[in-house]
């Protein structure tokens, strides 16, 4: 078919780097050792620490996740090297109530208590990515796991502190690029080098952090090199579905004991092929692969002295560009082009007795465009704006949690009404300890959220999605009541967290067959977005029992579960819900050794809309293991990590593309680490 041209670059492929980026890899321990100082200390170990005593910097007190009342993951250390993925979601997919989307192997996006799309916030360092990965299922997320220092889960409402978008939680990933604090070291970093047999893949990372003599100016450096062919299933290779990515960063901070100020930027380039369109030579049919390019640019600052009745203060900005291009074969087919704002300002309170607080303020100015035959929504400005307050009360055995935010959205479609939307937010929290090791939590939460472009305006075919989409301009704000009863142990025989919680949606946006079809050859089914009361029940826990811990070794016990059930009011069920799953696994740790096996039950969906497909259950076994040794300054391990052991087929129920594409089957990925 006749596309237009596309903007700015053509489909060219860039040069291949990898020379450059192994050479960078392999360099960096070098560095790192002629900065010795000979002072004979140990090389940094990358150890594994209580994940609930690691500070979630999502929160502007900088809590602990074991002091916050709201169910929240953190993913740092060895955990983090463990279960990281090529892409966000399946870094997570291990989390109770956390599950991937998937569209290929390179399109992952966080999938939070069922909830996905624009009701997922993903953050980078605090603000938003600005990809747009919630405009359509086929576009990936422009965030690379390989970098992050930790990666924080908000499950539930986060609308209180990150706006309406985050209506179903937040996940946060920490680069770590703009330096808060002086470092321990001069030069520090790390770098990593795996091979995977499933898809052929090579991946190259490093990062180096180092400072001068003063500690006061600090610099930062990162890069990724990623190559994967398509991937092998069970069933044969899954054309199409490869994967190249390349993405950098420099960045220079000024700390000292007041505060700091710190810049960076960033570009982020993907390549990826839609295994949903494979295309058929024989026939002359092109496949159709994505092309993507963000660059980034942040401004943070924090004062860390009080002043008037404030404690501290922090500041972030970026500024992004991202681009991405549809391409069937060498044509150039639908651009996007993203352009966006996003700041906001914190200001932690003094303690006033019990109790401790933050206001904030946050903006955005974003303009969405897409240009092509298949660009189903129109080019739409979004300007937004909130203020929010949180108080925590500690009062020894009971703690609780307030907040309430008021936000301002403005959309502007070009040939289109405006539309002006007040979203408000309130929460309340309440953990009672009533005994050492345990506690029980309660939060109440109402959120709401706008809507967003393509559930407003959408009016055109969608390739994604294989239908003719019809957006309504009418809708009202969706709004979210939750309640929520969790119970968390934290002993020395075993730890213990489950969550029970229900959420009443008024308007639920949704997308909905309406069984016409288009009057063209293609006959697309035509599908309108409409909203109706629907209701979210689940139930996630996890278990994790301490069976050995002595000179031997450490060996755990861990079982996890979680089920989620989505329904309209009338009790028809919604399309696309993640299924239950739960697994188990057996880690052993020691000075030099980690190793561990598991299994994850994915249940069979069987709770689908009218004309959705079922999905059938699989179970994955996968395994570990890694050696630490230590050189002068440097820390090094090698890994290796099995997924799909018994080579089982598995389908993601969440995905468009269920029935055409399966999950990668039986592969190794092995490879070396250095820390330093």
């Amino acid at each position: 078919m006749s596309r237009p041209a596309r903007p700015g670059r053509a489909g060219r492929r860039p040069p291949s780097r990898a020379p450059l980026w192994l050479a960078l890899a392999l360099a960096l321990p070098a560095v790192a050792s002629a900065a010795d100082d000979g002072d004979g200390q140990d090389a940094r170990h990358h150890e594994a620490r209580d994940l609930d005593a690691v500070v979630v910097t999502a929160s502007p007190l900088r809590q602990t996740a074991e002091e916050l009342s709201q169910p929240t993951e953190v993913l740092t250390g060895e955990a983090l090297d463990r279960d990281k993925g090529a892409t966000l979601g399946d870094t997570l997919s291990r989390l109770p109530g956390v599950q991937s989307s998937n569209f290929g192997a390179g399109v992952g996006r966080p999938i939070i208590r069922g909830l996905d799309g624009p009701r997922v916030g993903v953050l980078t360092g605090g603000l938003a990515s600005q990809d747009v990965s919630t405009i359509s299922q086929d576009h990936a997320t422009a965030v690379e796991p390989f970098l992050a220092d930790q990666i924080e889960v908000l499950k539930g409402p986060a609308t209180l502190l990150y706006g309406s978008g985050a209506i179903g939680g937040v996940v946060n990933v920490v680069d770590g690029r703009i330096a808060e604090r002086p470092l321990d070291d001069a030069v520090s970093g790390r770098a990593e080098v795996r091979y995977g047999t499933a898809d052929r893949g090579r991946t190259a990372m490093a990062r180096v952090d180092a400072s001068g003599a003063d500690g006061a100016l600090v610099l930062h450096a990162d890069g990724v090199y990623r190559e994967s062919d398509d991937y092998d299933t069970p069933d044969g290779r899954q054309d199409n579905s490869f994967v190249h990515t390349r993405t950098g960063a420099l960045a220079a901070s000024w700390v000292g004991q007041d505060g700091f100020l710190g810049v960076s930027a960033s570009r982020y380039q993907d390549r990826y092929g839609n295994p949903g369109e494979p295309g058929d030579a024989a026939l002359g049919e092109p496949s159709v692969h994505l092309d993507m390019l963000q660059t980034r640019g942040e401004l943070k600052a924090g004062v860390n002295r009080p002043f008037w009745v404030f404690q501290g203060a922090r500041l972030s900005v970026a500024d992004t560009h991202y681009e991405h291009t549809e391409f069937e074969g060498s044509e150039t087919g639908t651009h996007f082009v993203n352009e966006a704002t996003d700041g906001r300002i914190e200001l932690t309170m003094q303690p006033f007795g019990a109790w401790t607080g933050a206001l904030g303020a946050q903006f955005g100015d974003r303009t969405f465009e897409a240009i092509g035959e298949e660009a189903f929504v129109p080019r739409t400005s979004t300007r937004s704006s909130g203020v929010f307050w949180i108080e925590h009360g500690d009062y020894g055995a009971f703690q609780f949690d307030l907040g309430v935010r008021a936000d301002r959205v403005r959309t502007a479609p070009d040939g289109g009404a405006v539309r002006n939307f007040s979203p408000k937010s309130y929460s309340a929290g309440a953990v009672w300890k009533f005994a050492d090791a345990w506690r029980l939590s309660l939060n109440l939460d109402r959120a709401e959220r706008a809507p967003a472009e393509e559930e407003l305006y959408a009016n055109g075919p969608h390739a994604a999605t294989a239908s003719f989409e019809i957006g309504d301009p009418f809708m009202r704000e969706e709004r979210a009541d939750q309640a929520e009863l969790g119970l968390h142990h934290h002993g020395k025989r075993f730890e213990a967290k489950a969550a029970l919680y229900q959420t009443d949606f008024k308007g639920f946006i949704y997308l909905v067959d309406t069984g016409a079809t288009t009057p063209d050859a293609e006959a697309l089914p035509i599908r309108q977005w409409s909203q109706a009361d629907a209701r979210f029940r689940g139930i996630e826990a996890e278990i994790t029992t301490h069976l050995i811990d002595d000179a031997r070794g450490r060996l755990d016990l861990r079982a996890f579960g979680d089920r989620v059930r989505g329904e309209l009011d009338g009790g028809e069920s919604l399309p696309r819900v993640a299924p239950g799953r739960f697994g188990l696994d057996l880690r052993w740790t020691a000075d030099a050794w980690r190793a561990s096996l598991g299994a994850t039950r994915v249940m069979a969906q069987d709770d689908v809309a009218p004309g959705e497909t079922r999905t059938p259950g699989y179970t994955f076994v996968d395994a570990h293991f890694a050696y630490h040794w230590d050189t002068s300054k440097l820390g090094w391990e090698v890994f290796a990590d099995g997924t799909n052991l018994t080579d089982q087929v598995g389908r993601v129920h969440t995905s468009f593309l269920k029935d055409k594409v399966v999950l990668p089957g039986r592969g190794v990925a092995a490879g070396v680490r250095v820390f330093f």
